[in-house]
């Protein structure tokens, strides 16, 4: 198994149009698993709060919002 450090190293070693690319893939990946998680822990809630026969209206939400100035 390579170190972080050794991994480092051969990415900079990488020609220019190779390191972009692995970075894009990259940067891919990551959006694609925020994507996910969000996705997954929306219907997380969404399961409880049906199964737990919740309800909520905007009421509930009447005093959420910060009324101080910049807001």
């Amino acid at each position: 198994m390579m170190t972080l450090q050794e991994i480092i190293n051969s990415i900079e070693s990488l020609p220019t149009e190779e390191r972009e690319y692995l970075f894009e893939f990259l940067r891919k990946k990551k959006e694609e698993s925020r994507g996910d998680n969000f996705w997954e822990g929306l219907q997380k809630f969404r399961r409880v709060i049906q199964s737990e026969e919740i309800i909520f209206t905007d009421e509930d939400f009447a005093d959420v919002r910060d009324p101080s100035v910049g807001r």
